[in-house]
């Protein structure tokens, strides 16, 4: 069975004391990733219980009591046990669950558990349960996971080994880059949830994604508390349109006719359920550059794709520019946490698309003739310590000094 590269981080983990917590949306395949570490174990021949909180009558004794899981499974005496609780967020208080097990029992047992969004997490956990977890993030497939999942592990491990300090495919062998091209182009049409990368038929695809628009992210919705469902797509699709752009709740609050609070909670929610993300500002002049709209990025393209009803081939389509940018963030994602992951403009709109940890810049160009150097000359003559690159899909680079040229 295919192998998330998460998998194998949360095996590097199972011997950790801490509590392992799978996070991530509907359908990234969380439940596959703890079937699979389940498996590990007992080919290890070591006692592990799968616990899924799906099924009422587990739900009911655990929201009665932790210690009832003592109920179902009886500890072994002389070997740590490994409990993998999936969908830890519909318990009625997660935290009381997994404290009361950590402290009372963490000598003799591992809890492994994963939960459909952090949006869950994030509510119902009154603890921090600090030094007690690691949060480990699933998102829809990443472009080397992508390929393996299409039978090109060979390609995969081209692309795993593309560092974001240098984001581009220029030192692979160019049948290899084309190759990598073209599932790129479905990559970014269909985007990356398995269940809609592993079926072959197109028409299929849209379909899967459709049920998914309707049906998990509406669940995601109803489940937060929103009562105006309507409005909460509404602003999805809205937000489909602005990948890259500046989130203005202000406006987006005009648009919808809504309170900037429920927009606020709406955000929160898509965000928190793992459909959007927003990147915020780089900054060390307070005056004049922007320091607290962030940008916002899909995390799915298909998704984002689904929204606006439009599965054309990118390379025909208006938004190009908009849907590469997207891809590019996800290239950055994959490789660093979001929060070493920003983005830099001025009152003036000068601007450029991502600053890396600090120390690297990238503006992003779907077609190289889109660039003018000039408009780069202020962040340049600030930031002579940042590395500065352009990645681009379609042109030809010229030499520029202090610049970069990065074709992805």
């Amino acid at each position: 069975m295919l192998k998330r590269n998460l998998y194998y981080k949360c095996i590097d983990h199972i011997e950790k004391k801490e509590i392992t917590i799978i996070t991530g949306a509907r359908q990234v395949g969380k439940t596959t990733i703890l079937k699979q570490i389940e498996t590990y174990l007992k080919g290890k021949n070591l006692p592990s219980f799968f616990i899924n909180l799906e099924d009422p009558e587990y739900l009911q004794l655990l929201n009665e009591h932790p210690k009832n899981i003592f109920r179902l499974f009886v500890l072994p005496k002389n070997k740590r046990a490994y409990f993998l609780i999936d969908e830890i967020q519909y318990l009625d208080n997660p935290t009381n669950l997994l404290k009361y097990l950590y402290d009372e029992f963490s000598d003799r047992i591992k809890l492994i558990v994963s939960g459909s969004s952090a949006f869950y997490i994030d509510k119902k956990f009154k603890d921090s349960l600090a030094g007690r977890k690691k949060i480990f993030t699933l998102y829809t497939l990443s472009l080397d996971e992508y390929l393996r999942f299409n039978n090109r592990a060979d390609l995969a491990e081209l692309a795993a080994k593309i560092p974001y300090q240098n984001l581009s495919v220029e030192n692979i062998p160019v049948t290899e880059q084309r190759e990598i091209s073209l599932h790129i182009e479905q990559y970014q049409i269909y985007g990356g949830y398995p269940k809609i990368v592993l079926t072959e038929n197109d028409n299929e695809k849209k379909e899967l994604l459709n049920e998914l628009l309707y049906s998990y992210i509406k669940k995601d919705i109803t489940e937060s508390g929103i009562k105006n469902q309507q409005k909460a797509m509404e602003l999805l699709k809205i937000l489909s349109e602005q990948i890259g752009c500046l989130l203005n709740t202000n406006t987006l609050s005009n648009l919808l006719k809504l309170s900037i609070t429920a927009v606020e909670n709406y955000l929160f929610t898509l965000k928190k359920s793992f459909h959007i993300v927003t990147i915020s500002p780089y900054f060390n002049n307070l005056r004049k550059e922007i320091k607290k709209m962030p940008k916002i990025y899909f995390l799915d393209l298909g998704l984002r794709n689904a929204l606006l009803r439009n599965f054309n081939s990118p390379y025909y389509r208006q938004d190009m520019g908009s849907i590469y940018e997207n891809f590019i963030f996800r290239q950055f994602l994959d490789r660093l946490p979001l929060d070493e992951i920003h983005f830099w403009r001025t009152q003036q709109q000068n601007e450029v698309d991502f600053i890396l940890n600090g120390k690297y810049a990238y503006e992003v160009k779907y077609n190289l003739s889109n660039f003018i150097p000039s408009k780069y000359k202020t962040f340049l003559s600030l930031y002579e310590n940042i590395i500065f690159n352009v990645v681009y899909k379609i042109g030809e680079a010229k030499k520029i000094k202090g610049i970069f040229f990065r074709k992805f």
